[in-house]
Order: C-alpha cells, then structure tokens, then sequence
C-alpha cells in the first residue's frame, strides 16, 4: 500500500462486526510518505457492522488531527459508507446520521477524500479489525 503523491496521510479503514449487531471492531493503518506510522486495532463494544465502519474512519481523522494533518485520504472497502460520505446516499438510520455528523465535525479545517477501495486491498484494516473482536470475545468472562 502506498500513500497518494502529494504527501498527505492516507489511511486504510475497516469496522468488523462478529453477528450483525455483535462485538465490534476497527481497524486503521495509516500511511504517510510511503511509510506505514500507525496501526490500530481496537474493540469498541457492540453494534453493526455499518457503525464499526463509521467508527473506523472517525478514528482515523482523529488520529489526522493528532498528527496536525491539513490533507487526509481515507480509504474503505465499506461501499456504502463512503458513498454516504460522499455524499451519493442519504444516511437514513439515525444513529449512523449521528456518526455522520461526528465525521463532518472532523472534517473541520482538513480537506478529506473519502475512496472507496476493493476489499483485497484492504486486507491489513481488515485483519485488525478482525483481531480486535478476537481479543475483546476471547477476553470476556
């Protein structure tokens, strides 16, 4: 995987869900200048598979603003949310309206491309967001 020319941070997203609704996961790997800087895998209790999506990219523009970002790709083989990002479908369920609302909050003072990527590219967030429900059902008592 590799980043966009113009320098900006890119990050690869995924939302997991074991059951739909279950235990949720994210993953997120974020490229910078060709280099790999973060990785993330982390439980985020239960819900769809649409929210651990919405999840995944606010992790990732959350970890943008960290990092002082100004430009930011992010990247998701979630058809669905980032067509909704982009603004092609309507957010009809209100939850996901609230999620929506919390990206654009984001978004505030950062130019964001949203992509949607096929799967196979993908298959580092996937595999984190994957080892993020293991960990969180192989863990309960």
């Amino acid at each position: 995987m590799q980043t966009n020319k113009n320098m900006v941070i890119t990050a690869y997203c995924d939302g997991a869900c074991f059951g739909n609704p279950g235990p949720m996961g994210i993953g997120v790997v974020i490229w910078k200048n060709g280099d790999k800087i973060k990785e993330i895998s982390e439980p985020i209790g239960n819900g769809t598979n649409n929210i651990a999506e919405y999840n995944a990219v606010i992790r990732a523009l959350q970890e943008a603003k960290k990092l002082g970002e100004k430009e930011a790709v992010v990247r998701s083989d979630s058809q669905l949310t980032m067509h909704q990002l982009n603004g092609k479908y309507k957010v009809k369920e209100k939850h996901l309206k609230l999620l929506k609302l919390e990206v654009e909050e984001l978004r505030i003072g950062m130019h964001v491309k949203f992509e949607h990527i096929p799967r196979e590219c993908n298959k580092q967030a996937d595999y984190l967001s994957k080892k993020a429900i293991k960990y969180e059902t192989d863990n309960k008592p």
